[in-house]
């Protein structure tokens, strides 16, 4: 099993398929590394020898922002908007959707499930005697 960024690749699927899922590499890249490095990226995972394998790590390696480094960059992004109070910040902090799309009807994902607001029932008033 190829161990690649702290990630175990799938062994039954194609390797170009089997890179996207190390955060920060989706198809296209992983097209560019498979090319750069000379592999076919039809090959299965399971397939791939320890001399392929090295050489995928490398220049993964190489071209850096992967996983935790890459999850961190974009958090500490976010960090920064917050702190200093932009507007993108304080849609954030807030848990609003950041770029501009309606909140009236949807949003549901960002926002969350629907706060219900329950009524008060009335209390029943029994008579005396």
């Amino acid at each position: 099993m190829a161990r690649i960024a702290g990630v175990d690749l799938p062994p039954q699927k194609n390797i170009w398929i089997g890179l996207t899922r190390i955060y920060g590499i989706g198809q296209s890249r992983s097209q560019r590394i498979l090319s750069a490095v000379a592999v076919d990226p039809f090959k299965k995972v399971k397939d791939l020898t320890e001399d392929e394998v090295t050489r995928i790590r490398q220049k993964i390696e190489e071209e850096g922002n992967v996983e935790g480094d890459l999850r961190k960059e974009i958090a500490m992004n976010i960090k920064r908007l917050i702190e200093i109070g932009c507007y993108r910040g304080l849609r954030h902090r807030r848990s609003l959707p950041v770029r501009g799309q309606r909140t009236h009807t949807n949003a549901r994902t960002r926002k969350g499930p629907r706060r219900h607001t329950v009524a008060l029932k009335k209390k029943v008033v029994g008579k005396k005697g």
